[in-house]
């Protein structure tokens, strides 16, 4: 089976964290995002993965061949100008549509489950899409797609209501393709999936877009798009089927001083304090420094807190204007 992660965003949601390494590059606990996502696609038995590359891609690239499983071929899919997530599917479709079905997932989020068993009833099914759904209490984040009766999606987040939606549930940004859905493409090249390629469908009547609808005991899913969501993942990462957090620690080099996790030869200086946070590899803390929730990268301590991240983003946004 084939698989596309798609990793070429700029991050926005991530600054100040993303201008110095991008989302899917971000360490947790030693290891990047993406290297979390390549070793559960070789526990489910995906062979080849091909990358969408834009923002920082060297670095996405580094991450990703510095710690690919074995098992695991690689191949880059380079947007010169970024084409949304429709447009970096589309222009992998030849790669994906050799595989029957195919998964496209978003780079910034950590996931196990059954993907086989996802697989064996997208088949039965037939459908042309399904999208992964799961039961989570965080819907007022992150929206939820409704279902009706025969699990065919009725709607989108807030996109248009097609009505008839007895249940819903957030989508955990993991799609499979039949190989024919590739043949609907819209004929462009920057355009969004859900919104310019799979709702016109839905409201030209049809049925064989799907959700399938997971327990959260059936998916462990961790999206790590925010300041606040990467902090998160690395002071209480969880549980997951294809990773040893203990041997991980050891195999990184990373280390737990309390609720500080400290990467690779990272070290805190006499009289430096920190709470709840994450320093990167390499790093030296000065003496007298004093952070709470929050990243020491590159000599500076980014705060992850909600207020100040979002702060730093239309600061960031501002000066890029």
């Amino acid at each position: 089976m084939r698989a596309m992660i798609l990793a070429a965003g700029l991050g926005t949601r991530m600054r100040s964290l993303s201008a110095l390494r991008p989302k899917p590059a971000l360490p947790i606990r030693g290891l990047p995002v993406l290297s979390h996502l390549l070793m559960w696609l070789d526990s489910q038995g995906v062979r080849e993965v091909t990358i969408n590359l834009h923002h920082l891609a060297e670095a996405v690239m580094e991450a990703a061949e510095a710690y690919r499983p074995p098992g695991i071929t690689l191949s880059w899919s380079q947007e010169p100008t970024l084409l949304g997530t429709g447009g970096g599917i589309r222009r992998a479709a030849a790669f994906l549509r050799e595989s029957d079905p195919s998964l496209v997932l978003a780079g910034d989020m950590l996931l196990d489950c059954d993907l086989p068993g996802l697989v064996a009833r997208h088949r039965d099914r037939e459908d042309h899409t399904t999208l992964v759904l799961r039961e989570d209490p965080r819907v007022a984040r992150f929206g939820t797609v409704g279902l009706d009766s025969e699990d065919c999606v009725r709607r989108i987040g807030s996109r248009q209501d097609l009505g008839g939606e007895p249940r819903s549930a957030v989508f955990i940004g993991a799609r499979i393709f039949s190989a024919r859905a590739f043949d609907s493409l819209p004929e462009r090249d920057d355009f969004e999936d859900l919104s310019d390629w799979l709702m016109p469908r839905l409201v030209a009547g049809a049925r064989d877009i799907r959700g399938i609808h997971l327990r959260s005991d059936e998916c462990t899913w961790e999206p790590v798009g925010t300041p606040e969501e990467y902090l998160g993942v690395n002071l209480n990462p969880p549980r997951v089927s294809y990773l040893d957090h203990e041997e991980d620690l050891r195999r990184t080099g990373t280390r737990l001083e309390g609720d500080v996790v400290l990467g690779r030869g990272a070290r805190l200086e006499i009289g430096a304090q920190l709470e709840r946070s994450v320093v990167w590899d390499g790093e030296s803390v000065p003496s007298g420094m004093r952070g709470c929730d929050g990243v020491f990268a590159c000599g500076t301590f980014h705060s992850c807190k909600p207020a100040a991240a979002e702060a730093e983003a239309v600061n960031t946004e501002k000066g890029a204007g």
